[in-house]
C-alpha cells in the first residue's frame, strides 16, 4: 500500500493565518451575533472613499473599454500619473517602466520578495513588523531574521542592530517608515544611516511607503533612496491607495523599482492575476493625480484620535504606550499586566491577555505575537471617537481588576 501523501503543500501548510484579519473576522462575527464588540484590530480608515474617486469609478464602469483586459503592469495613465504624485510627495524621479501596479499592497510585499529572493537567503525584518512580511519571505523560500527594537527604543532598530544581524547570506532588509504595528516613524538621519549601511554591504532595502502621508508632531518619511541616490539600484519602494485614501476595499497598490526586477515581477503578475480590475485603476489615477484635501482631512480627525487613545491607555496600570508620529496605530506595552489575576484568570503572554480583553470586555485587539515577541497589543485608532472612548473605557475598567 502507498504511503498517503498530505493534501496540502508543505510550502502552504507553513504559512500562518493573518492575524490581524483573523482578529477582525472574529470581532465581526461576535458584531453579527448581537455581541457589543467594537474592534481595534483592522488596518482601515473608517472614512468612506471621497467622492471625487468614486465618481471616477462610476464613470469608468460605463466605458466598455475597462471591462477588458488591459497590460499587466497596470494602465499607462495610471503609471504615469504614479510617476508624477512619487516626483511631488516625494521628490523621487523615476519612469513609467519602473512601475509595476497590484492587487493592492499586500501583492507588492509577496511580488518583491518572490522576485529578489532565492531559496536560503535572509531577509532581515526589524520587529515589531506587519504580520504578511515574514510569511511572503517564507513563501519566496527566504528565511526571515528578526532584529528586534522595544518601548525603549520607541521600536527603532539601529544600524548596530542591523549590523550584528548581517551575515553572508543576507540578501535585503524589509523598511517600514511609518510602522505598522508601532507607529514609530524614523528620523531624516537614522533613513540616511540604514540606506547607506545598506548599500556600503551590497544589501537590497524593500521598503514600504504606504503609511507616507499619515504623519504627526512635525515627523517626515523621507524616502530612503533619495536621500542614498546609490541605492536605486537595489531598491523596491512598496504603495498604494488603500491607506492614505481610505481604499482599502478597492485593493490597487504597487511596486517601484530597478527595471529588470519590475520586469521578472511583471512577469510573474501576468500568471498570477494579470491585471488590476480597470475600474479600480480609473479610481487610483483619481486618487493619485488630485489634490492632498481630502487626506489632510482625515489626517486631522487621526490626530485628535491618537491623542485621545495614547492618554486613555497611558492611565492603566501597567500600560506603557508610546506616543506614535505616523500611521494610525499604537503599541503599548501591556508587560506590566501580564501574570496578573484578572476575573480568575492570569495571563501569562499577550496573546491570553488579548483572548481576555475579548471575552469580558467585548474589546478587540491584536496580541503582539503577530508581530514579534509578546507582551504588546495593537490598537487601531482608525475607528470614531465614540467607539476608542467607549472601548479603551471598557479596556481600563477590565484592567483595573488586576491584582
Amino acid at each position: 500500500m502507498s504511503e498517503k501523501k498530505p493534501r496540502i503543500s508543505t510550502r502552504i501548510a507553513a504559512i500562518a493565518e493573518s492575524a490581524t484579519l483573523a482578529v477582525d473576522a472574529k470581532a465581526k462575527a461576535l458584531k453579527a451575533a448581537g455581541k457589543p464588540v467594537i474592534g481595534f484590530g483592522a488596518g482601515e480608515p473608517d472614512f468612506p472613499t471621497p467622492d471625487y474617486i468614486v465618481a471616477a469609478a462610476i464613470d469608468a464602469a460605463s466605458k466598455p473599454a475597462n471591462h477588458r483586459y488591459t497590460p499587466t503592469p497596470g494602465l499607462p495613465e495610471l503609471r504615469d500619473a504614479i510617476v508624477a504624485k512619487t516626483k511631488r510627495d516625494s521628490n523621487y524621479v523615476i519612469t513609467a517602466d519602473q512601475v509595476l501596479v497590484t492587487n493592492g499592497g499586500k501583492q507588492a510585499v509577496y511580488e518583491s520578495f518572490a522576485t529578489i529572493i532565492n531559496p536560503g537567503d535572509e531577509v532581515i525584518l526589524p520587529s515589531p513588523y506587519w504580520t504578511t512580511y515574514p510569511e511572503c519571505v517564507k513563501l519566496a523560500g527566504g528565511r526571515s531574521v528578526e532584529v528586534f527594537a522595544d518601548e525603549t527604543q520607541n521600536y527603532l532598530v539601529s544600524v548596530e542592530q542591523l549590523e550584528s544581524a548581517r551575515t553572508p547570506k543576507t540578501k535585503a532588509l524589509l523598511f517600514c517608515s511609518p510602522s505598522n504595528p508601532t507607529g514609530s516613524v524614523y528620523s531624516e538621519e537614522q533613513v540616511k544611516a540604514i540606506g547607506e549601511w545598506a548599500l556600503a554591504h551590497g544589501i537590497w532595502v524593500i521598503t514600504d511607503e504606504i503609511y507616507e502621508h499619515l504623519l504627526y508632531d512635525g515627523a517626515k518619511a523621507p524616502s530612503m533612496p533619495v536621500l542614498v541616490p546609490g541605492l536605486a539600484d537595489q531598491c523596491i519602494i512598496l504603495n498604494g491607495v488603500a491607506k492614505t485614501y481610505a481604499m482599502t476595499g478597492w485593493r490597487v497598490g504597487w511596486m517601484i523599482g530597478p527595471k529588470d526586477v519590475i520586469k521578472a515581477a511583471t512577469n510573474l503578475q501576468s500568471h498570477l492575476t494579470s491585471n488590476v480590475s480597470n475600474v479600480s485603476q480609473r479610481a487610483a489615477i483619481a486618487a493619485v493625480s488630485g489634490d492632498l484635501s481630502a487626506v489632510h482631512k482625515m489626517g486631522e480627525a487621526f490626530n485628535r484620535r491618537r491623542t485621545l487613545i495614547v492618554k486613555m491607555l497611558n492611565e492603566i496600570p501597567g500600560v506603557f504606550c508610546p506616543t506614535p508620529t505616523g500611521a494610525f496605530y499604537v503599541y503599548p506595552s501591556v508587560k506590566g499586566v501580564l501574570g496578573k489575576e484578572i476575573r480568575g484568570k492570569r495571563p501569562q503572554t499577550s496573546a491570553e491577555l488579548a483572548a481576555l480583553i475579548l471575552d469580558e470586555a467585548e474589546v478587540a485587539a491584536v496580541p503582539g505575537e503577530a508581530f514579534g515577541p509578546s507582551g504588546y497589543l495593537r490598537f487601531s485608532y482608525a475607528l470614531s471617537d465614540e467607539d476608542i472612548v467607549e472601548g479603551i473605557t471598557r479596556v481600563q475598567k477590565l484592567l483595573a481588576e488586576a491584582k
